[in-house]
Protein backbone atom coordinates (compact mmCIF):
# COMPACT_ATOMS: atom_id res chain seq x y z
CA UNK A 1 0.00 0.00 0.00
CA UNK A 2 1.41 3.23 -1.15
CA UNK A 3 1.37 6.60 0.58
CA UNK A 4 -1.32 7.62 -1.86
CA UNK A 5 -3.92 5.13 -1.42
CA UNK A 6 -4.98 6.46 1.93
CA UNK A 7 -8.77 6.78 2.09
CA UNK A 8 -8.38 9.69 5.06
CA UNK A 9 -7.53 13.23 4.08
CA UNK A 10 -3.91 14.28 4.13
CA UNK A 11 -4.67 17.42 6.35
CA UNK A 12 -3.86 17.36 9.91
CA UNK A 13 -7.54 18.71 10.00
CA UNK A 14 -9.99 16.49 9.60
CA UNK A 15 -12.69 15.84 11.73
CA UNK A 16 -16.51 14.58 11.96
CA UNK A 17 -18.69 17.41 11.22
CA UNK A 18 -20.53 16.31 14.83
CA UNK A 19 -17.09 17.52 16.30
CA UNK A 20 -15.60 20.32 14.79
CA UNK A 21 -13.64 23.76 15.44
CA UNK A 22 -15.83 26.60 14.63
CA UNK A 23 -13.67 30.29 14.69
CA UNK A 24 -16.13 32.82 15.29
CA UNK A 25 -15.62 36.41 14.42
CA UNK A 26 -17.46 38.74 16.86
CA UNK A 27 -17.37 42.47 14.60
CA UNK A 28 -18.08 45.42 16.88
CA UNK A 29 -17.20 48.23 14.62
CA UNK A 30 -16.69 47.99 11.01
CA UNK A 31 -14.88 51.47 10.16
CA UNK A 32 -12.53 50.78 13.23
CA UNK A 33 -11.89 47.17 12.82
CA UNK A 34 -12.77 45.91 16.19
CA UNK A 35 -13.03 42.41 15.67
CA UNK A 36 -12.65 39.55 17.93
CA UNK A 37 -12.18 35.77 17.66
CA UNK A 38 -13.79 33.77 19.88
CA UNK A 39 -12.97 29.28 18.80
CA UNK A 40 -16.28 27.48 19.46
CA UNK A 41 -15.16 23.51 19.79
CA UNK A 42 -17.58 20.46 19.41
CA UNK A 43 -19.65 22.12 16.96
CA UNK A 44 -21.52 19.53 15.88
CA UNK A 45 -22.52 20.86 11.93
CA UNK A 46 -24.95 17.98 11.11
CA UNK A 47 -27.87 18.50 13.91
CA UNK A 48 -27.25 22.40 14.80
CA UNK A 49 -29.60 24.94 13.08
CA UNK A 50 -27.81 28.45 12.14
CA UNK A 51 -30.00 30.10 14.95
CA UNK A 52 -29.35 27.26 17.69
CA UNK A 53 -25.59 28.41 16.57
CA UNK A 54 -26.44 32.35 16.46
CA UNK A 55 -27.99 31.41 20.34
CA UNK A 56 -25.00 29.62 20.93
CA UNK A 57 -22.73 32.81 20.46
CA UNK A 58 -24.96 35.19 22.10
CA UNK A 59 -24.82 33.32 25.20
CA UNK A 60 -20.92 32.95 25.20
CA UNK A 61 -20.80 37.09 24.27
CA UNK A 62 -23.20 37.77 27.37
CA UNK A 63 -21.06 35.36 29.75
CA UNK A 64 -17.50 35.34 28.58
CA UNK A 65 -15.57 38.24 30.53
CA UNK A 66 -13.06 38.66 28.01
CA UNK A 67 -16.17 39.55 25.51
CA UNK A 68 -17.51 42.72 27.88
CA UNK A 69 -16.46 45.04 25.66
CA UNK A 70 -18.40 43.50 22.68
CA UNK A 71 -22.00 42.88 24.63
CA UNK A 72 -23.31 46.61 23.67
CA UNK A 73 -23.84 45.42 20.02
CA UNK A 74 -27.72 44.11 19.45
CA UNK A 75 -25.78 41.22 16.65
CA UNK A 76 -28.68 39.53 14.02
CA UNK A 77 -26.23 38.43 11.21
CA UNK A 78 -24.14 35.43 10.72
CA UNK A 79 -22.06 35.13 7.73
CA UNK A 80 -19.26 32.72 6.68
CA UNK A 81 -15.99 34.10 6.30
CA UNK A 82 -14.02 31.89 5.10
CA UNK A 83 -14.59 28.35 4.44
CA UNK A 84 -11.33 25.98 5.65
CA UNK A 85 -7.99 25.97 3.62
CA UNK A 86 -9.81 28.00 1.18
CA UNK A 87 -8.71 31.51 0.12
CA UNK A 88 -9.34 34.73 2.73
CA UNK A 89 -10.47 38.17 1.65
CA UNK A 90 -8.54 40.94 1.50
CA UNK A 91 -10.65 42.62 3.57
CA UNK A 92 -9.48 42.21 7.78
CA UNK A 93 -12.95 42.90 8.90
CA UNK A 94 -15.45 40.99 7.01
CA UNK A 95 -15.91 39.38 3.05
CA UNK A 96 -17.92 42.04 1.80
CA UNK A 97 -18.20 39.17 -1.03
CA UNK A 98 -20.93 36.17 -1.45
CA UNK A 99 -24.01 38.07 0.74
CA UNK A 100 -26.82 35.78 -1.46
CA UNK A 101 -25.33 32.25 -0.20
CA UNK A 102 -22.85 33.02 2.49
CA UNK A 103 -25.46 34.73 4.99
CA UNK A 104 -27.20 32.42 7.26
CA UNK A 105 -30.82 32.24 7.27
CA UNK A 106 -31.53 32.10 11.10
CA UNK A 107 -35.33 31.96 10.71
CA UNK A 108 -34.91 28.48 8.83
CA UNK A 109 -34.81 25.56 11.06
CA UNK A 110 -34.72 23.32 8.40
CA UNK A 111 -31.48 23.97 7.48
CA UNK A 112 -28.15 23.35 9.68
CA UNK A 113 -24.92 24.42 9.74
CA UNK A 114 -23.56 21.56 7.44
CA UNK A 115 -26.04 22.86 4.41
CA UNK A 116 -24.50 25.97 4.31
CA UNK A 117 -21.24 24.34 3.17
CA UNK A 118 -19.72 24.93 6.96
CA UNK A 119 -17.22 22.35 7.49
CA UNK A 120 -14.23 21.65 10.50
CA UNK A 121 -12.25 24.99 10.41
CA UNK A 122 -14.98 27.45 8.82
CA UNK A 123 -14.68 30.73 10.03
CA UNK A 124 -17.86 32.65 10.66
CA UNK A 125 -19.05 36.32 11.48
CA UNK A 126 -21.33 37.84 13.49
CA UNK A 127 -22.36 41.80 13.65
CA UNK A 128 -24.97 44.02 13.21
CA UNK A 129 -26.36 44.34 9.45
CA UNK A 130 -26.89 47.72 9.64
CA UNK A 131 -23.49 48.46 10.64
CA UNK A 132 -22.40 45.94 7.67
CA UNK A 133 -24.81 47.64 5.05
CA UNK A 134 -23.34 51.51 5.86
CA UNK A 135 -19.36 50.37 5.85
CA UNK A 136 -20.34 48.67 2.23
CA UNK A 137 -22.11 51.81 1.16
CA UNK A 138 -18.56 53.32 2.57
CA UNK A 139 -15.69 51.29 3.26
CA UNK A 140 -13.56 53.39 5.14
CA UNK A 141 -10.97 52.59 8.05
CA UNK A 142 -11.10 55.17 10.81
CA UNK A 143 -8.58 52.97 12.99
CA UNK A 144 -5.26 54.85 12.20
Amino acid sequence: MSEYDLEEPLTSTARPLNDSVITVRIIKSFPYRNVRNHVFQHVDLVNTTAKQFFDTILETIRTEGSLRPYRNVEYDTLKIYTHAHATKTMNLVINMDHDDDWVLDLDDASRKLVDYGMANETEVSIYRRADYDAYVANPVDKWC
